[in-house]
């Protein structure tokens, strides 16, 4: 066994432990490599090794079915196929909680199978700009996004967007800025759930702070409201589904991290400094990859630079 290979086992194990610690509901058992998470709802996860990282969320109505998350590409072939083992619904709407590749550069597969993408305005004004120019410049030979073209939104919303045909209410809420400018979140009232997107993960490798229009105090912010809802189970961008600890984790990772920056800005030290020096190990399985986080470190202690940092 590849040290790498051990050590992906040993972080999803630590994932495990963390969805243990922190309030996890007892999942139901899988079913076409999906779980279900509530009546007519599905977490298909995502495959780090595969490169398909993204959790997905399958939401089925009366009438038809949302995605939340398309993946990329080729995650998107992987679920399709998975999607039409629990439904026979069509695939009417997909969302994506935000612009990132990993979450929106699936979208076409999806509108090809008749969905309509749902974004906030600010996500699609960032999938339109951000978004095109990494499309434009993917170097990833060995997954070559050959066969997709970027979809971006029809729907749009400002702030809110709900689905309620009487079966299932999903409110599509947007709380960025904050790890991007459009951050949304899909909660679901009646049964207490919230899907995330990276506002949240319970992997154990950290979270992708480097966005150029992040905003960490918006962050903590959107932390905080989604603490103050009635959640009793969270879908993660990233890792296994949890209970609302993982909220508060994630606040106090960011949290942590950021007030340890810049205190070692202020004392005139460097980025390579803070990444050896900082450890955020107390907050548990997030926190496995010295690797990770001393990437996220660096990538905050950039942003931070900047004079419009938030």
């Amino acid at each position: 066994m590849t040290t790498q290979k051990l050590l992906s086992q040993l972080l999803a194990l630590a994932g495990l432990l963390f969805s243990s610690a922190n309030g996890a509901f007892a999942a139901q058992p899988e079913e076409n490599g999906a779980t279900q998470i509530a009546p007519g709802v599905y977490m298909i996860p995502g495959d780090r090794d595969k490169r398909e990282p993204a959790n997905l969320t399958l939401v089925v109505f009366k009438d038809f079915a949302l995605v939340i998350d398309g993946n990329f590409p080729w995650g998107a072939r992987e679920r399709l196929p998975k999607i039409k083992a629990l439904t026979d619904k069509p695939i009417r709407y997909l969302f994506d909680t935000h612009y990132h590749g990993d979450h929106a550069y699936g979208n076409s597969l999806y509108v090809d199978q008749g969905a309509t993408v749902v974004l906030s305005e600010a996500t699609d004004e960032e999938l339109r700009g951000k978004g095109e120019k990494s499309w434009v410049n993917w170097k990833d030979t060995q997954h070559p996004l050959t066969g997709a073209r970027l979809e971006a939104a029809t729907i749009r919303f400002s702030e809110r967007l709900v689905f309620d045909d009487g079966t299932q209410r999903v409110e599509l809420i947007r709380l960025g800025p904050a790890h991007t400018k459009g951050d949304s979140v899909a909660y679901f009232p009646k049964v207490g759930l919230v899907v995330t997107g990276d506002l949240c993960v319970t992997w154990g490798y950290g979270n992708n702070v480097s966005d150029p229009d992040a905003s960490y105090s918006g962050w903590l912010a959107a932390l905080n409201t989604m603490l103050s809802w009635n959640v009793r189970k969270v879908v993660p961008g990233h890792g296994p589904v949890s209970g609302p600890d993982a909220l508060q984790t994630d606040r106090e990772y960011l949290s942590d991290m950021m007030s340890q920056v810049k205190k070692g800005m202020a004392d005139g030290k460097t980025a390579d400094q803070l990444a050896s020096e900082i450890k955020l190990v107390s907050h548990g399985a997030i926190a496995g990859s010295e690797e990770a986080n001393a990437t996220s470190i660096k990538a905050m202690f950039r942003h931070l630079q900047s004079p419009d940092a938030r």
